[in-house]
């Protein structure tokens, strides 16, 4: 459990749908801290239950980023929630870069900018690594060397951080289901294959992240840092 005696505040970057972000908002919220979000999008899909505020925001931005972080004094928990992946199409050198901006120059902008508020309170920043960190693949060559670069990064902004109190971690996804893993899903072949070698024979959901989020957040994890958590159902084992 998180240390109760004050309520803590959460900034969930990348929201806004029905994925990895909105699980973790939700069950921050449900164990009663604040929680606000951000998303590229005018709007959620939906406002997750107990959430405060939702700021759209474009983390490729840097003013946009700025902008939002003069609102924050202090944020005990940050969350790198945002990317995207053009699968098929990350070969283009164009949308490879795009990748590359948001996945990575964004997440570590939106460290650098809230670095302030998360110092102020001695907090915690978790990273959304991902398999393809470790792995290669074709399909998005973009999208994992970002990811690679998150599991780097982390490692980086742990060190920097530590002589202020901070600690920052990641969690290395495998295969969820959200909507940005639907055109990877719609492809039968390689949905049967991750459910073949996955020894607990399924997708994961969201949900499933946001227990070890709860934890890297929690006093629990108090001597852990540059730390990248694999969560995939025993994928990369097989």
């Amino acid at each position: 459990m998180m240390n109760k005696t004050r309520e803590r505040k959460w900034l969930v970057v990348g929201a806004s749908r029905d994925g990895i972000g909105t699980a973790i908002a939700k069950a921050a919220a449900k164990q009663g801290d604040r929680v606000i979000i951000t998303g590229a999008e005018t709007s959620p899909l939906s406002m997750p239950d107990g959430v405060e505020t939702y700021h759209q925001l474009d983390i490729s931005n840097t003013e946009a980023i700025s902008a939002l972080a003069k609102q924050f004094s202090k944020i005990d928990v940050l969350v790198n929630c945002a990317a995207i992946s053009r699968r098929d199409d990350e070969n283009d050198i164009d949308i490879f870069r795009h990748v590359i901006d948001i996945n990575l120059i964004g997440n570590f902008d939106v460290i650098k900018t809230f670095e302030s508020a998360i110092i102020a309170t001695k907090g915690t920043v978790i990273n959304i690594a991902s398999m393809y960190s470790f792995f290669g693949s074709p399909k998005v060559p973009a999208y994992g060397a970002s990811k690679a670069g998150i599991q780097q990064l982390t490692k980086s902004m742990a060190l920097k951080y530590a002589p202020k109190g901070v600690r920052v971690n990641a969690i290395a996804p495998g295969f969820v289901v959200t909507e940005q893993t639907q055109k990877g899903r719609n492809d039968q072949e390689h949905y049967k294959a991750v459910i073949e070698r996955t020894p607990f024979s399924r997708w994961g959901n969201p949900d499933d992240i946001a227990g070890p989020a709860m934890f890297l957040a929690s006093d629990q994890a108090a001597f852990i840092t540059g730390q990248t958590i694999i969560v995939d159902g025993g994928y990369s084992i097989g």
